[in-house]
């Protein structure tokens, strides 16, 4: 991972010398991010509804060739064919976006193994706002508001995906459903962990990313409602 978090840290560098503040240049960092990553997380998404959109299909296939596996995948295959769909569409923004978070995990957690000017070296043990050192962990405020963020924020996002997922791969929605249910509650604990273990400066990225992401997810939720307007004024037309 230090292939992406040298230069990350040469941004960090860069902000911080132009705001003079470590937390600020963090935060200010989070949000370059999240917005190169938009387009990422829009095709990831694109490529979820389109799969939902598949599901009463999916559901046809699966009743009518589900006891024979092999032209049960056929089928499917060719009705991704058809309506230009992949089950692994938003597997490759995925994978991308985990590159990411894991070079600024490296930087943000080592910072001094990257960060190579004097200056950063006393700048990421400054103090903000009620942290003492963001070189240190914070207890329980940080954590906590990091944990709160990511569960508002996966809950908005999980079940469609782990549904569509789950339908793609097996054509059991419950399944996918219990699943998304389990990582809703398990990954915020998982986070809060973490923000109490690890520097305070890779908390604020954290809860900064997170909070962003529900900024994301409701604009993704306007998609989903425009789609579902499209949809039903298309099967009124046809009617």
């Amino acid at each position: 991972m230090s292939l992406l978090a040298t230069p990350l840290s040469y941004l960090l560098t860069l902000l911080y010398n132009l705001v003079g503040n470590y937390g600020i240049a963090i935060i200010i960092l989070t949000v370059i991010i999240k917005l190169c990553l938009y387009p990422v997380y829009a095709k990831s998404m694109k490529s979820t509804m389109k799969m939902s959109k598949l599901q009463p299909k999916m559901q046809e296939l699966q009743q009518k060739y589900g006891k024979d596996r092999e032209v049960y995948q056929q089928k499917v295959s060719e009705l991704y064919k058809e309506e230009g769909a992949s089950m692994y569409g938003g597997c490759l923004p995925m994978v991308v976006q985990m590159i990411v978070i894991m070079g600024l995990f490296a930087l943000l957690r080592t910072p001094m193994k990257y960060l190579t000017d004097e200056n950063m070296l006393y700048a990421i043990h400054e103090t903000f706002l009620w942290i003492p050192d963001l070189a240190q962990p914070d207890k329980w405020i940080l954590p906590l508001a990091a944990a709160a963020a990511t569960f508002v924020s996966f809950s908005m996002s999980s079940a469609q995906q782990m549904n569509s997922a789950s339908m793609g791969a097996a054509g059991n929605p419950a399944q996918g459903n219990m699943m998304g249910k389990m990582m809703k509650y398990f990954f915020p604990i998982m986070i809060l962990w973490f923000a109490r273990t690890y520097p305070a400066g890779l908390a604020i990225y954290w809860f900064g990313s997170q909070v962003i992401q529900i900024f994301y997810n409701l604009r993704f939720n306007q998609w989903k409602k425009q789609q579902a307007e499209e949809d039903k004024k298309s099967k009124k037309k046809k009617k």
